[in-house]
């Protein structure tokens, strides 16, 4: 087992990688959130009513029913995870790979963070039997483990693992008195919902879990930023929420009234927000299948993508190629990518991976070009791979790794 520490990231020289362009918001969401502008008054640490009650209605569709009382709101997903973290205390695992934002949340509590594989089929969740032998060694080692961080829809590895992967880990969990922090955000994104099934750990181990859903992943422009949790109904998970409320108040993290309208707006699904992201997710299917067959066909590794807007590539194969240009790690991998492309290109060491292992998140909003008439054209024009800078982007992508792989093949050892 190794602890990580942000020594261990010696090597990281730039800074974070290049941001990435949303689609335009929806007229009726704007028009939402400008009337809102004028209040004179912020909404309360945790949510106003309207945005209680509108995410127990979302979570109510989705067989999670809870009561507006025992949901929070922030203004985005982080300062929900830390103040959970920070109400819990104790030592945080988390899966590896997983969502970039979670580690440094429980770094800025001065917590240990441990992280566990995942099993082979998947992303999100860690491997069970990984997970109790992680416990038994912190705690040996004088820790105090009290909280797990999952999610069954995963960010970097686009997978949702099944129910029986996130049922082994959330009883094993159960078993060592951890807590749970299940990362919803990209639930919403399935790419084929109908031949998905995804479930999570909320209804498992009601008790147990925290569920938090940062709507911009599906919902609302990174412009509007709004996230809610839903805390355990039971004595414990009321005052868990007291607690992290107190966190939330202390940290100045309220939603400003626009954020909180428009969040209460799209959580109640009206037609407009449904059919936006339905055509959203068939739109990102479809680049994220195009772009895990360029980077297949090139002879990196890649799980299919099934959730969210990424691909998450293992440039292993090519290592050879790579490092006769000087790439012998995730952070070099990193830099050249992202010269090369010019294109979002995090490496894995951001998501907790070995920064030796050849791995990286590659994203399908991108593609789209930075044009938001030509973004937003998109999401209903009937073949998107034909798009001029979405071939274009694509042909860029296959081009490089077409190259890492004839230098590879070249320093390849005779048989």
């Amino acid at each position: 087992m190794r602890r990580t520490d942000h020594a261990g990231h010696g090597r990281v020289r730039s800074g974070p990688p290049l941001p990435e362009p949303g689609l335009p918001v929806l007229p009726e969401l704007a028009a939402v959130a400008a009337a809102a502008a004028g209040h004179s008054h912020a909404p309360p640490p945790g949510g106003d009513p309207a945005l209680r009650a509108a995410a127990s209605g979302y979570w109510d569709r989705r067989g999670l029913p809870v009561e507006p009382e025992h949901v929070a709101a922030a203004p985005g997903a982080a300062p929900l995870l830390l103040a959970v973290a920070a109400a819990l205390g104790g030592d945080v695992l988390l899966p590896r790979p997983c969502a970039a934002w979670w580690e440094p949340q429980v770094r800025l509590l001065g917590r240990s963070v441990y992280h566990v594989p995942t099993p082979a089929e998947c992303g999100g969740v860690p491997d069970a039997y990984a997970l109790l032998e992680t416990v038994r060694r912190v705690r040996a080692e004088g820790g105090a483990p009290r909280l797990l961080v999952l999610s069954v829809a995963d960010d970097p590895t686009a997978t949702v693992p099944p129910p029986d992967a996130v049922h082994e880990a959330v009883e094993a969990a159960a078993g060592e008195g951890l807590h749970i922090v299940s990362d919803e955000t990209w639930r919403d994104t399935l790419h084929r919902p109908h031949d998905t099934v995804l479930i999570g750990p909320a209804g498992m181990a009601p008790g147990r879990v925290t569920v938090v859903s940062d709507l911009a992943g599906a919902f609302l422009p990174p412009a509007l930023p709004a996230a809610v949790a839903r805390f355990p109904a039971d004595g414990p998970g009321a005052a868990l929420r007291a607690r992290a409320l107190d966190v939330l108040t202390a940290l100045g993290a309220t939603l400003a009234a626009p954020a909180a309208a428009a969040a209460a707006y799209a959580l109640g699904e009206p037609e407009g927000i449904t059919a936006r992201l339905a055509a959203a997710n068939r739109l990102h299917a479809r680049l994220a299948a195009a772009l895990r067959e360029t980077a297949v066909g090139a002879g990196a590794l890649a799980r299919p993508p099934v959730a969210g807007r990424h691909v998450y590539a293992d440039l292993g194969p090519l290592r050879a190629g790579l490092a006769a240009r000087g790439v012998t790690d995730a952070q070099e991998l990193e830099d050249h990518l992202q010269e090369r492309l010019g294109l979002p290109a995090p490496g894995g060491h951001r998501f907790g991976d070995d920064i030796d292992a050849l791995r990286v998140r590659l994203s399908t909003g991108p593609l789209l070009g930075p044009d938001p008439e030509e973004r937003s054209g998109a999401l209903g024009a009937p073949e998107p791979l034909e798009s001029p800078h979405v071939a274009r982007a694509l042909a860029r992508i296959g081009s490089a790794l077409d190259d890492l792989r004839a230098e590879a093949q070249r320093w390849e050892p005779p048989r």
